[in-house]
């Protein structure tokens, strides 16, 4: 991806930098708002923002971004973290935000995930993959032609990893969109759902593996991706 990185610690720009172009982005950095007005196009695949710049905040760029018509998607990069400030940043424009600090690993994901987002995946009434067949329309789950029972917890949890099959969704992620919580609760949640998942796709003959990703969350690998 083309991303525009909008940070004006020096130090941390250097770290992201570094960490996106080893993923393989090409990565360009403005260092205030000003730098930031005069760098923005839609040729930029997805931009990083900081919320608190010297010169301009975050939000209120990101706000005449969208004003303008700009629909390059925004993860926003704030130490303010609380669910009132996710909202607010949700509420500019953003489309995704990582509180600081923050794992590289997390930030790749999120972009990833608003890479394949925008390719038009909201219109999409089903998902299929490795033999799978998911209908989004009537919650139906399909392995070759069979049914396959799942709860619609799990069929939301599922539909969340299909969507992003081969790459990471970070944890944080999926509670967001399974559950609702815009916080980190201290359960096994997650991890408790993911087990009777993996039981219950087994149990039906399913060829997919659930794996973990240290420190980051789980990836579905279906026998297409492997």
């Amino acid at each position: 991806m083309r991303i525009l990185l909008v940070e004006d610690d020096p130090e941390l720009a250097g770290v992201v930098t570094s960490g996106l172009e080893r993923a393989g982005h090409e990565t360009h950095h403005a260092a205030n708002g000003e730098e930031a007005r005069a760098m923005l196009s839609d040729a930029f695949d997805a931009v990083v923002l900081d919320r608190m710049l010297p010169d301009i905040s975050g939000l209120d760029l990101l706000r005449e971004w969208r004003a303008a018509g700009h629909r390059v998607p925004v993860l926003l990069l704030t130490a303010l973290d609380g669910i009132d400030d996710r909202v607010e940043g949700l509420n500019a424009g953003a489309d995704d935000h990582v509180g600081k600090p923050f794992a590289m690993d997390e930030l790749l994901a999120r972009l990833n995930a608003l890479a394949r987002r925008g390719r038009d995946m909201a219109a999409a009434t089903r998902l299929e993959g490795g033999g799978l067949v998911l209908d989004l329309v009537n919650r139906d789950l399909r392995y070759k032609g069979r049914p396959v029972p799942l709860q619609p917890r799990e069929l939301r949890l599922l539909e969340e990893l299909l969507r992003y099959s081969g790459e990471a969704v970070t944890r944080a992620m999926l509670l967001e969109k399974v559950w609702g919580f815009h916080f980190e609760p201290q359960t096994s949640l997650v991890e408790t759902h993911v087990s009777r998942l993996r039981s219950k796709l087994a149990d039906s003959g399913v060829v997919a593996t659930i794996e973990a990703v240290r420190n980051v969350g789980y990836r579905l690998v279906l026998p297409d991706d492997a």
